[in-house]
């Protein structure tokens, strides 16, 4: 940990330690997605742009939060899962950056 990291409340360490596993996490399930694409299987030349998403049943994506606290889940992501209006889907929400009121971010 550096010298920052010990001077944050744990909320926001909590939050960063998170945010970085989560990071750690898809940085590796993508470099065993390439891996595994590349290798010669039937699979790998089959039509799986999206086998990440269909072997995990998750998504892991950024979404800017809009009016009334409402985010969105894009459309690739609800195909490949699977989620139509009205189902439940469980979220887990880490903040990456907050808004400082310029829309122009």
């Amino acid at each position: 940990m550096t010298d920052d990291s010990s001077r944050m409340a744990w909320p926001e360490l909590f939050t960063t330690q998170l945010q970085q596993a989560s990071e750690d996490a898809v940085e590796t399930q993508q470099e065993l997605l390439a891996e595994f694409m590349s290798a010669n299987t039937p699979m790998a030349s089959g039509s799986f742009s999206n086998l990440g998403a269909m072997s995990t049943g998750t998504a892991t994506f950024k979404t800017r939060v809009q009016s009334g606290g409402r985010i969105s889940i894009p459309d690739a992501e609800r195909e490949v899962l699977g989620i139509e209006e009205g189902d439940i889907v469980q979220t887990i929400v880490v903040p990456i950056k907050q808004s400082t009121g310029d829309s122009n971010e």
